[in-house]
């Protein structure tokens, strides 16, 4: 089978590398990939914004399934535009994706169906927001989101009422993100582990995966601004068996089914993002992809093929088709670029790549990075994300982080405290 997969990150490379062992496989292509990619498949100089460009190379080559990595062409509308020329392809529609694309439709749709979630106030103009923080609405801390697409940075936890009427400022009037910050949603803090559930579905059957946690804030102790993510672990003691049976009554499936019931049948991976609080399991938000980090520690723990279930899913018939895993642990380092979140500078050499990678059950998969001649650079904000798989969590962590200590460029930093909470809990 002939496979592309649109992107350019570690979930990118991480879904390469899983799919490059598949014994179905005759040609992996990438676009556009990047310099890990390249070593699992054929990178393609095409955008995964270029929808049109990447219909067409999928119509020419004759490909047999394209797997959409990023939400952006998601919410953009490429699965349609893919299946209107015949294509198949793995990913949600754009009616369904507008789940992730916008988060006023998330809180109303989890409202209306009686999933679980914070309470909330969505608002359209900056003063009706400000209004509502200064008269006393919500109590402190608040978080405040920016409605659409903002590559996870667009969460604000504010502590206070200065800090949040400079979260609306921001998202409101400085439009840091866009046609993002149109419509803001103001939601009470909720408190607890916090957890990312994914599933597969295709529209009817549901096959979930291993559960996993990220690591948002930038810096350790959860300090600092929101990032796409600072790391990742999954092990099985993340959640309980009555845990995983909650999510999958009370949030999944309802979701699914309420998805289908408005018109907008949902196939693909769902990904909850979760807040497990005294009260049982609340939402964060959904995402209609992979989760990057998580996917680079979710797929080493999967022991059979998955193209099958990925075919599954793209054919809206998971009947028969299962995924074994196995009962070790994977923690995911990111490596950023110095400035990360904020500005940054690429085209750094990077150096220790292929000793870290010949480390045992240890992979380095790249994210910001690329080929200049024969030497691999930065070229984005996360880097690398160095993962590695123990016989438990503690031993998962050590091993990651013996990878990270042999990778060097300049102005490299990184959370030295990933998995530490997971750890926590196992002793207590």
């Amino acid at each position: 089978m002939k496979i592309l997969i649109v992107g350019s990150g570690a979930r990118e490379h991480a879904l390469g590398w899983k799919i490059s062992k598949s014994p179905r496989l005759s040609k992996l292509y990438c676009a556009p990939g990047n310099a890990g990619t390249s070593t699992v498949a054929k990178n393609i100089p095409i955008s995964s914004d270029d929808i049109e460009g990447l219909v067409s190379f999928a119509c020419s080559e004759n490909i047999d399934l394209t797997i959409v990595g990023p939400e952006g062409p998601l919410v953009e509308g490429v699965i349609d535009r893919l299946e209107e020329m015949g294509q198949l392809a793995f990913g949600p529609s754009r009616k369904a994706s507008l789940l992730e694309g916008s988060k006023v439709f998330a809180k109303n749709f989890m409202r209306k169906y009686g999933i679980p979630s914070a309470k909330y106030q969505t608002f359209n103009q900056a003063r009706d927001a400000e209004s509502s923080l200064r008269n006393g609405s919500f109590d402190f801390p608040v978080v405040v989101k920016a409605d659409g697409l903002a590559a996870g940075k667009g969460v604000f936890i504010c502590s206070d009422l200065k800090e949040s009427l400079a979260a609306v400022d921001l998202i409101m009037r400085q439009l840091k993100f866009g046609a993002s910050g149109e419509y803001v949603i103001v939601e009470e803090f909720l408190e607890g582990d916090e957890v990312s559930f994914m599933v597969l579905t295709d529209g009817e059957r549901l096959l979930p995966l291993a559960p996993s946690q990220d690591h948002k804030a930038a810096y350790d102790g959860d300090r600092g601004p929101n990032t796409g993510g600072m790391g990742a672990y999954s092990v099985d003691t993340i959640l309980s068996e009555e845990q995983r049976h909650q999510i999958l009554e009370q949030i999944i499936t309802p979701t699914i089914k309420g998805m289908t019931q408005e018109k907008r049948c949902y196939a693909g991976v769902l990904y909850a993002g979760l807040m497990l609080t005294k009260r049982g399991p609340k939402v964060l938000e959904f995402n209609v992809r992979f989760g990057d980090p998580e996917t680079q520690v979710v797929l080493p723990r999967i022991q059979n093929d998955l193209l099958p279930a990925l075919l599954g899913v793209a054919n809206k018939n998971l009947r028969g088709v299962g995924l074994e895993w196995n009962a070790d642990a994977v923690a995911g380092v990111v490596l950023a670029a110095g400035g990360y979140p904020g500005p940054y500078v690429t085209g750094k050499e990077i150096s220790g790549l292929q000793i870290t990678n010949e480390q045992a059950e240890t992979v380095v998969f790249h994210a910001g990075t690329a080929l200049k001649g024969d030497r691999v650079i930065t070229n984005g904000g996360r880097v690398l994300s160095v993962t590695a798989r123990g016989v438990d969590l503690e031993a998962s962590i050590v091993k990651a982080y013996e990878g990270v200590n042999k990778i060097h460029f300049k102005e490299m930093h990184y959370r030295k405290d990933i998995g530490f909470k997971g750890l926590r809990k196992e002793f207590q």
